[in-house]
């Protein structure tokens, strides 16, 4: 298989997985537990979300490491497992990839603000990503997603250990939210123009958007960043659509025949990789992948 970015430079469209929270809760995560610890814990149960998606035609597996670094698992008492739970969770995405996925190890962000908002200095989120990044590159990760971002001081620290400690390509992705004078911004106030030229100032090797919308809205926002960085790689994750409530359950209503018709237009608007985020299913990337085939 051919490096990640040198398929994206010879014009292929690949797809990434969807939605794991929602799987491991129907698998019986309850609330208030450590999802990432299920990599440790129930190892089957993650293998087989991935595999699911990997049958279902992703190019690229992205582990249960969302949570994983030591400001997350604090909260649970898990802060002293940084490196086995990332270890681990890359090794269960690897195992299922056999060879005919990337491995993308997911890094979120830490709940904390950076200071003077916060108490958290630069170097302690340095820190604490790289040891996240490390663990995941040593499981057999060949990449590392920093994802659902509204910080650019948060997600240069991210990026800046991750270059430092690994050889792991590096992608960004910012969470954007439709605003009443019809534009998009973090909720931080970043817009999808100024993270784009912020990030590949960074040294991202890719950047994009996850989370936050669904795909109408994630069509406008990778035309902004592939106005504002035209030739650097871009992943979108939508949603599918935006969550509404029903029987006090939040559900993501757009089908997956909906979401892969939207998959020409991510594509023309500027998208390298197509995958999903909340509500996303393998019968979502089945079909999204089938609309990527047709282009």
């Amino acid at each position: 298989m051919e490096p990640l970015l040198q398929r994206i430079s010879s014009g292929q469209i690949l797809v990434c997985d969807g939605a794991m929270g929602t799987f491991l809760q129907a698998r019986g995560l309850q609330p208030g537990e450590c999802p990432e610890l299920w990599c440790i814990d129930r190892p089957d149960d993650v293998r087989a979300i991935h595999a699911s998606y990997r049958d279902a035609g992703s190019d690229i597996v992205e582990c249960n490491s969302f949570g994983g670094t030591s400001y997350k698992l604090k909260h649970y008492g898990l802060d002293g497992t940084v490196h086995e739970i990332n270890r681990h969770a890359a090794e269960l995405a690897r195992d299922i990839a056999d060879g005919r996925q990337h491995v993308l190890g997911s890094m979120g962000p830490t709940g904390e603000f950076m200071a003077p908002l916060g108490l958290a200095t630069e170097e302690e989120f340095i820190a604490a990503f790289g040891a996240q990044a490390k663990a995941l590159e040593e499981g057999g990760a060949d990449a590392v997603i920093i994802e659902t971002m509204t910080a650019l001081e948060e997600a240069a620290a991210a990026v800046k250990a991750v270059k430092a400690q690994t050889r792991l390509v590096t992608v960004v992705s910012f969470t954007f939210d439709p605003q009443l004078n019809g534009g998009y911004a973090t909720m931080m106030g970043v817009t999808p123009e100024a993270f784009a030229r912020a990030a590949v100032e960074m040294g991202a090797d890719v950047i994009g958007s996850n989370c936050g919308t669904g795909p109408d809205d994630m069509i406008k926002i990778v035309a902004a960043l592939r106005a504002a960085a035209p030739d650097t790689p871009i992943i979108a994750m939508p949603n599918a659509g935006m969550p509404v409530i029903e029987d006090g359950q939040t559900v993501f209503k757009e089908t997956p025949e909906e979401m892969a018709a939207k998959v020409p237009l991510l594509v023309e608007a500027g998208a390298n990789i197509i995958g999903g985020c909340c509500g996303t299913s393998p019968a979502h990337i089945a079909a999204m992948k089938t609309a990527v085939q047709g282009l």
